[in-house]
Formats: structure tokens, C-alpha cells, sequence
């Protein structure tokens, strides 16, 4: 691979880069675009919604599939407020917030650097709390009795479901309950593009232990976790772990761990293992007067059990995901743009071209294409030369790309074109679900790293 040498990206640029090749490629555009777009809301377009649902399923596959420790739950987004009283966002859920007095620009006071506008240098006004919370009104009358939340967070609606799942799943301690959603929070100084956002998704899991070996989970769970990112293909160099000091803990947990990735901005968070001990549990009995404790037959004895917790951001790890795989490279005097995804999560597993719109080869493709995408999610194009359609391949992360030639019509073989090597070999055609499948089960860690 001499005739391909990497191109050097300075940090500051990469974000821009990414934006624009997820509008381009069809990944993520800014919400309500054609009005002007609204802060910090985003839509996944087609190559993006693929992402995200490659990584809840396999975070899912992972969590529940593979597991027999883990059930799944599907809570409503629209809780009893009360719930959000007994967890403490009610009373503190809150950003200390700033205003300046000649821009008018609204910052969070703990994030500024001195005591002056960071925009152009005027007075600041003295910090008031500001709820993070979206409330909404339920039923016909706008009062305070009609007051809902949009729930900040999904873990709650696994604490309140902690009996419902308990007995029909017939699980004992320690098990987990898991959950992918919604969460909305309306956030000061979002950013980052999808990074920090009012509204997101996240992948969440509590898992219940005995009071005595939350230790013991807690590390379990951190090897589990990282490892997972590692398995979708994440650099480890870019992984790191952070331990929350005294000052930094939160008051009801124990312990806890953060899992944070080197984004072109710095290192920043993008899941949690943290032991929430009983306290979410306890606050909920508290206020609902139901018992939420196990009894241990084994033990014969009752306790509230200890949560140890995982909780990743689904926007948050996709822009891990386009943030590790971005790459450009020269290749015989020309530039490549590649996303070096791991097949797994990779929106398009395979396209389908034919060489040349003509003698038969279209007919060929399309049949091809046809029985491959019962298999894979697969994408034809047969517009513009092959050199230009492997390269929107390669920029939208397509890690196979399948081309018929005239060669094809003698022998029934096809060019598969590996995306992160440029690599080409024939292959029969009544082969290629297997080839494509033994390609993305041995992909065996990152191909780039292999070939460069």
C-alpha cells in the first residue's frame, strides 16, 4: 500500500468535516432545517438511523440476548411526578445560569473562565438556578395540578418497574433490568454537534446486587463495558477511564466510574458505571409507601438491594463511532475520504454496482442485489464511473462493495472490494452471502490499523 500515504487532520478541523460529510452522506441534519432548525435538535437521515439502530442492537444482543442475568422493559416517557420528586429532580436537577448585560448571551456560570462575558467581555449577572427539566401539562387544564415531566433520564422508569419485572421474570439477585429511550433535558449551553443535545437517546442498565458485593459488580461491570466499545471497534488509545473524586461524586453513589473518548474537542464522557447504592430504591418506597426490597430465600432474610449502573448515550457513542472511523488518505495523487466503521455497525454492509450500464451487467447486479439484501442492508448504484461510486461507498463506511464486469458473464464471479484496504477478490456469486458473512464475523478488530 505504498501508493497510499494518511493525511494529517488538525483537531479544530475534524468536527467540521464530520458535520459536513453527515449532512452529505445522509447521517444527521439539523431538526426543522428548512425553518431556520431549532438549538441544538437533530434528525438521523437515512445512513445515520441505520447506525443507531446497528449499535442498540448489538448493545441490546450484548445486554439481554446473550445474557441470562437481564431482562428488558420499555418504560413511558410520561411518568407520575412524584417520581421525579423521590429521585431529586424536582429540587435538584439544576444548572447554576448566567445572563450577560449588553449581549444578552445566557451561559452556565460553572463552566466560565472569570467573571466577564466570554462573547464580549460585559457584566454578568449573579447565578440563579434553572431547572434542566421540560415540563408539560396533562390533560385539558394548563395548571400546576396538571403539571408532567419529560423524563431527563430513563433509569427511573426501571427503579419504579424494579417488582413488576421481578416476578414474572423470575429472576434472582443479582440480575438486571435494560432499557433503550428517550430523554429530553433542556440544556444550557448545548453543543458539539450531537454530542450534548435537549433531546437524545440513551441505553441504560441497573443491575441489582446484594449490599456486600456491589465492589465486586461494580468492577465487573467496568471490564464489561469497555470492552464493548472495544468490540464495536473503538481505538483503545481513545478510550480512557476518570474516577469521580469526593467533590465530583454525586450524593447518593458510592463510587463511580466514567468511560471517556478523545474527541477532537477533548476528553469527554460517554457512558457511566457508577454504584448508586440503595438510594433510588429507598426514596421510592418512601414515597410511593410500597415495599421495594427482595427477599433472599437462600438467606432468609429481606433487604433493599444495591444498583450498580451502566448508562451510555446512544447520539453520544454514534459520534464516537464517526469520530474514530473518519479518515482521509491520498491514493495515487487522489484524496479518500474513508469511515473505517466496523462491519458490524456499519449502516450499508454491501453495495452492489455493475461496471457499465450495458450488455447484460445491469440485470446481473440487480439480481445480486436482490438476493444479498435479504441478508444485509445493501445499496445499488450503477450511476457515474466505479472509482467515483466505491468513493461515496467509502465515505458513507460501506466496508464491501460487490462490482459485476465482463468477466462475471463468462464465469459467474464478482470483484468484492474491501473498503479499508482497497484489496479485490473474484468471488462466485452463489457464494457471497457466506464470503460476506465470514468477512464481517473475522473482521477481527480494525482493518485500517491492519493494512496501513
Amino acid at each position: 500500500m505504498s501508493e497510499v500515504q494518511s493525511v494529517e487532520i488538525r483537531p479544530e478541523e475534524i468536527m467540521d468535516k464530520l458535520v459536513s460529510l453527515a449532512k452529505r452522506r445522509g447521517f444527521v441534519f439539523p431538526s426543522s432545517e428548512i425553518y431556520g432548525g431549532i438549538g441544538s435538535c437533530w434528525d438521523y437521515g437515512p445512513l445515520g438511523v441505520e447506525l443507531k439502530r446497528n449499535l442498540k442492537d448489538h448493545w441490546w444482543k450484548s445486554m439481554t440476548q446473550k445474557r441470562d442475568d437481564i431482562e428488558g422493559v420499555d418504560a413511558a416517557i410520561l411518568m407520575h411526578p412524584k417520581v421525579w420528586e423521590a429521585s431529586g429532580h424536582v429540587e435538584g436537577f439544576t444548572d447554576p445560569l448566567v445572563d450577560c448585560k449588553k449581549c444578552k448571551m445566557r451561559f452556565r456560570a460553572d463552566e466560565l473562565k472569570g467573571d466577564r462575558c466570554p462573547n464580549c467581555g460585559g457584566d454578568l449577572t449573579e447565578p440563579r438556578q434553572f431547572n434542566l427539566m421540560f415540563k408539560t401539562f396533562m390533560g385539558p387544564v394548563e395548571d400546576e395540578s396538571a403539571v408532567v415531566y419529560m423524563r431527563p433520564e430513563t433509569a427511573q422508569g426501571i427503579y419504579v418497574n424494579f417488582l413488576n419485572v421481578l416476578g414474572p421474570s423470575r429472576q434472582k439477585i443479582p440480575f438486571g433490568i435494560a432499557q433503550i429511550g428517550k430523554a429530553f433535558r433542556n440544556e444550557i449551553s448545548p453543543g458539539n454537534f450531537i454530542f450534548r443535545s435537549r433531546e437524545f437517546e440513551q441505553m441504560e442498565m441497573q443491575y441489582f446486587v446484594k449490599p456486600e458485593e456491589d465492589e465486586k459488580w461494580l468492577q465487573y461491570w467496568r471490564g464489561e463495558r469497555m470492552q464493548w466499545y472495544l468490540d464495536i471497534g473503538i481505538r483503545e488509545k481513545s478510550l480512557r477511564w476518570h474516577q469521580h473524586t469526593e467533590e465530583e461524586l454525586a450524593h447518593y453513589a458510592k463510587a463511580a466510574y466514567d468511560i471517556e473518548y478523545d474527541f477532537p474537542f477533548g476528553w469527554k464522557e460517554i457512558e457511566g458505571v457508577h454504584n448508586r447504592t440503595d438510594f433510588d430504591l429507598v426514596q421510592h418506597k418512601k414515597f410511593s409507601g410500597k415495599d421495594l426490597s427482595y427477599f433472599s430465600t437462600e438467606e432468609k432474610k429481606r433487604f433493599i438491594p444495591y444498583i450498580i449502573e451502566t448508562s451510555a448515550g446512544v447520539d453520544r457513542t454514534a459520534l464516537v463511532c464517526l469520530a474514530d472511523a473518519y479518515h482521509e488518505e491520498v491514493v495515487r495523487n487522489e484524496k479518500r475520504v474513508v469511515l473505517r466503521l466496523d462491519p458490524k455497525i456499519a449502516p450499508i454492509k454491501v453495495a452492489v454496482f455493475p461496471l457499465v450500464k450495458r450488455d447484460g451487467m445491469p440485470e446481473v447486479a440487480l439480481k445480486i442485489y436482490h438476493e444479498l439484501k435479504v441478508h444485509f442492508k445493501c445499496f445499488y448504484d450503477e450511476s457515474a464511473a466505479v472509482g467515483r461510486r466505491y468513493r461515496r461507498m467509502d465515505e458513507a463506511g460501506t466496508p464491501y462493495c460487490i462490482t459485476v464486469d465482463s468477466q462475471t458473464l463468462e464465469d459467474e464471479t464478482v470483484t468484492v472490494r474491501e473498503r479499508d484496504s482497497m484489496l479485490q477478490t473474484r468471488e462466485k456469486i452463489p457464494d457471497l452471502v457466506k464470503v460476506i458473512e465470514e468477512k464481517i464475523r473475522f473482521w477481527g478488530g480494525r482493518a485500517a490499523e491492519r493494512c496501513s
